[in-house]
């Protein structure tokens, strides 16, 4: 693919994209976590306790950063921290059982809103959407910002 069409492509396709960026998270607003706690806390989820400075580097954000929100998120015992058994002097974080109890209520909600979204379309549309998720999924599981400054 020419490097033309990916511009084309992408500027064809962020309009859209911020509008329900925007509209995601505004019906979700009966959440009080930030975007970047769910993240995080969905990370820990799916990959188990991490060290911060691992969860700064795949988040692609900066330590203070991450630093920051993680203890935030222990605050309100949604982490937890442990020590890390191959080093001793290192700490990771884990979800609590709270902390899965509450991503499970978050994702559910988001889940629903987005169904109650798609149920607009018609049958023809969620048979093109079917097609793009995975390409969606792709890009957010393999897309990091290394990569955008290539």
């Amino acid at each position: 693919m020419t490097p033309s069409r990916t511009y084309q492509l992408a500027e064809k396709v962020r309009p859209g994209l911020t509008q329900l960026y925007v509209l995601y998270f505004r019906l979700a607003a009966q959440s009080d976590l930030t975007q970047p706690q769910l993240t995080i806390m969905n990370r820990l989820n799916l990959e188990g306790a991490a060290r911060i400075s691992h969860i700064a580097q795949a988040e692609g954000i900066r330590m203070p950063t991450a630093s920051n929100a993680l203890h935030l998120l222990e605050e309100r015992g949604i982490i937890e921290r442990l020590r890390d058994e191959s080093d001793r002097r290192g700490v990771k974080v884990q979800l609590t059982d709270f902390g899965r109890e509450e991503l499970q209520r978050v994702s559910e909600e988001r889940t629903r809103n987005l169904a109650k979204m798609f149920a607009t379309l018609p049958e023809e549309k969620l048979d093109d959407l079917e097609k793009v998720i995975d390409i969606i999924n792709v890009l957010a599981t393999e897309y990091t910002p290394e990569k955008l400054e290539d």
